[in-house]
């Protein structure tokens, strides 16, 4: 779908609904910033990672920090334990997360900052989830069609079970989100979001 319109539109809400984002949620992120630090005081309070976005255009995406600071390092010796399939890693008892990082990935507060990629033009409210590098290393052409717009804060994926669908799932979502995205979907999306914002079902 390429209307000139909507993509307007969808700009449009992206900047307003991250704008009023940041500014209700200003407190969350005092509150969440200070649990960090309390319970890790030397390590950093976001998490910035490389990601891949719109055309395959690499951008640094911003977290909440939920593992502990050498997460990256400890990766290979995991990858061994994935529990879904394709090019994801995910674990449901992974070491590495803090204590308050299991609260705040479960009930997905971690992913708040990425209202600053939105702001950015680097993400939307709404789209497919913006993968890793080692990710789309191993992707198919089939795969790369989810990277043909801009990468979303929340999605199909999200709201139709997160951790509990795979690979091959996940792109079949998004690559229907792709062909018939509107304003009425992105709306029912977010809607959706909302109520399975603080479910810790299926996320981890």
């Amino acid at each position: 779908m390429n209307n000139l319109p909507y993509e307007m539109f969808k700009r449009l809400v992206d900047v307003i609904g991250a704008s009023i984002g940041l500014i209700i949620l200003s407190v969350l992120f005092v509150i969440v910033s200070i649990a960090i630090k309390i319970e890790d005081p030397k390590g950093p309070i976001f998490f910035s990672q490389d990601r891949i976005g719109k055309n395959e255009k690499k951008f640094k995406m911003f977290k909440f920090r939920s593992m502990v600071t050498n997460a990256e390092e400890k990766l290979d010796e995991l990858l061994k334990y994935n529990e879904t399939t394709g090019a994801m890693f995910k674990m449901k008892k992974d070491p590495r997360v803090t204590k308050v990082g299991n609260f705040i990935r479960k009930t997905s507060i971690d992913e708040l900052p990425q209202l600053l990629n939105v702001l950015k033009g680097e993400m939307s409210l709404v789209g497919p989830r913006p993968p890793l590098l080692r990710e789309v290393a191993n992707y198919t052409d089939h795969d790369k069609q989810r990277l043909l717009v801009l990468p979303g804060c929340t999605g199909l994926w999200q709201v139709s079970g997160r951790s509990n669908i795979g690979f091959e799932k996940m792109v079949e979502l998004d690559l229907f989100y792709i062909e018939n995205r509107s304003l009425t979907l992105d709306m029912k999306i977010l809607l959706k979001t909302f109520s399975v914002l603080f479910n810790s079902k299926g996320a981890f």
